[in-house]
């Protein structure tokens, strides 16, 4: 059962791996995912000059716990510097508890791979 207590904060960070640079200007959309799989869109931003995002949801919100989807336009990231990839969207699922106050999830990222962690 999932409890309505309101409990963390969110942010992301996108590092271009193939460029050794931050990732400015993608956009990611943070989305809640119910018990029953039904999915709903709490908001979007795009990554700063820093390839950060520290405002999810947008308006400095707190998440309840539960489950939660960040979805990442890779795709038109990558068309603006004319460089193809195979992964038009990277999605990234995970879980909020009521022990942690401050969740990070960064991506790093390059034309045919990625990966991601949680982080501080």
């Amino acid at each position: 059962m999932t409890s309505t207590k309101e409990t963390s904060t969110l942010s992301t960070h996108v590092l271009d791996t193939s460029l050794g640079a931050p990732a400015r200007g993608v956009r990611v959309v943070l989305e809640w995912i119910d018990e029953h799989g039904e999915v709903s869109s709490l908001g979007a931003g795009t990554t700063n000059d820093d390839g950060r995002l520290r405002d999810l949801p947008p308006g400095g919100g707190l998440l309840r716990e539960g489950t939660y989807r960040l979805r990442f336009d890779t795709a038109a990231y990558f068309a603006a510097s004319s460089r193809d990839t195979l992964y038009p969207e990277v999605t990234i699922v995970f879980r909020v508890t009521g022990d942690v106050q401050h969740y990070h999830v960064p991506l790093l990222l390059s034309p045919f791979g990625y990966t991601t962690y949680r982080g501080s």
